[in-house]
């Protein structure tokens, strides 16, 4: 049997006959030879010929043939005297040149031609590298016992946010697609006392921009036992360094090729109280954001370049958010009501993580539904698990487009998003 590798395993195996399971990324016909670029999962492969062999690009081909070294092929090898099988011939061409270095589509013709436009290699990166980053998330996460759940994502009430929910027909019942797992991940505070999620969330939110998505995959976390929000905090620092370690360790040929950096999260991240942040920009920008009970995209970015500028990190935690703009499950502070003991997480002057310590005292969840006009009785089956005794828990969600799109540097959060779903877009 002749072994099948991979591409980027040629050079292991010069002077052996093997065979390579690829794509025909680009051929090149000259006077007395003809060179097939094959690509596979792991990269790029050259094919020597000395007859000229008339396939298109993408055609489906299993090569058979002897490695030979060689310093111009990619990796250093390639493969002669080759025997080539065809599996699949494409019956159109792709909507742009995939072999090009650089992508010469747009990003509405990738979008419309994603399942074939996404094999060029620069596409497909960030897709890489979300994946390590995941793998690092569940990887920590696991080490810090921490359990895996998957909670349901059709739900009969939209309690979450102010977010829009998108409604649909239940057997006849109206239900709603869920904004998030936040009422399920507390509720397994108190069977498991920290659980985490990886899982779609969905927003109805009509906002048409490079930034926000109506469906993204959203990394969630929930741990019982905190003395307040800052525990929770130092939990995402330590998840955000796994996800950062596992790209650079699982996805270095991703980075490599984007020509990206990535990062070093602090072992602990700079942090500014919210309040304090609004006097920075008072101070240092011609706003006076003072009295406003949230950030504008534009004082982030300007905290960004300050946490950059003063402390050398691309990370700033920013604490004490007004509890007019929290959810109503959010602990306050004791020592001062009005604020919240939340917090969201700044990644490159971008909002990438919000999270804080919850309530989990069945009367304090009643006296905060009471003071926001709310009926009790519609949370019914949330409430339950504060009925039986809660611990002091907290959590945070990172959205995975997001994260990706800023650790690649991607204009638009769309260029990390496989198959996005967006105010306009359903296919493909």
């Amino acid at each position: 049997m002749i072994s099948c590798i991979l591409a980027a395993d040629l050079p292991a195996h010069v002077g052996r006959t093997v065979r390579i399971a690829s794509w025909l990324h680009r051929r090149r016909e000259l006077k007395s030879v003809s060179f097939l670029v094959v690509r596979d999962r792991s990269g790029l492969a050259q094919v020597v010929l000395r007859e000229p062999v008339h396939l298109a690009e993408e055609t489906v081909v299993e090569v058979t043939g002897t490695v030979a070294a060689s310093p111009q092929a990619p990796g250093g090898a390639e493969l002669a005297d080759p025997v080539i099988d065809v599996l699949s011939a494409p019956v159109e061409p792709p909507p742009f040149d995939l072999y090009r270095p650089v992508v010469s589509g747009t990003l509405p013709t990738v979008l419309d031609h994603a399942p074939v436009a996404l094999r060029h290699p620069r596409l497909r990166a960030p897709f890489e590298i979300a994946a390590a980053g995941v793998a690092g998330f569940r990887a920590t996460l696991d080490g810090l016992g921490f359990v895996e759940t998957s909670t349901p994502k059709i739900v009969a009430s939209a309690t979450e946010s102010g977010a829009n929910v998108f409604g649909i027909d239940y057997f006849g019942r109206p239900a709603f697609l869920a904004q998030s797992p936040q009422f399920f991940k507390q509720a397994l505070v108190g069977v498991f006392e920290r659980v985490y999620e990886v899982g779609p969330v969905f927003r109805a939110e009509p906002h048409d921009t490079a930034r926000h998505l109506a469906q993204y995959t959203s990394l969630d976390a929930e741990l019982g036992f905190v003395r307040d929000h800052r525990d929770v905090m130092a939990v995402l620092t330590r998840a955000l360094g796994g996800m950062h370690a596992a790209v650079a360790e699982r996805a270095g040929a991703a980075v490599a090729l984007l020509g990206i950096e990535v990062p070093k999260v602090p072992e602990e991240i700079p942090a500014i109280d919210f309040a304090e942040a609004q006097e920075l920009l008072a101070r240092h920008t011609e706003e006076d954001p003072r009295g406003e009970p949230d950030l504008a995209p534009a004082h982030e970015r300007w905290l960004g370049e300050w946490a950059l500028r003063e402390h050398g990190s691309e990370f700033l935690f920013v604490t004490g958010y007004p509890m007019v703009k929290r959810p109503f499950y959010t602990h306050p502070d004791p020592a001062v009501p009005e604020r919240s003991r939340s917090f969201d997480l700044l990644f490159r002057g971008l909002e990438l993580v919000t999270g804080g310590q919850r309530l989990h005292l069945h009367a304090d969840y009643l006296a905060a539904l009471a003071a926001r006009g709310e009926d009790p009785a519609a949370y019914e089956g949330y409430l339950a698990a504060f009925a039986h005794g809660m611990p002091p828990h907290g959590g945070f969600a990172i959205g995975l487009e997001r994260w990706t799109s800023r650790l690649t540097g991607a204009a638009n959060v769309r260029q990390t998003t496989l198959f996005p779903r967006d105010l306009h877009r359903l296919n493909p």
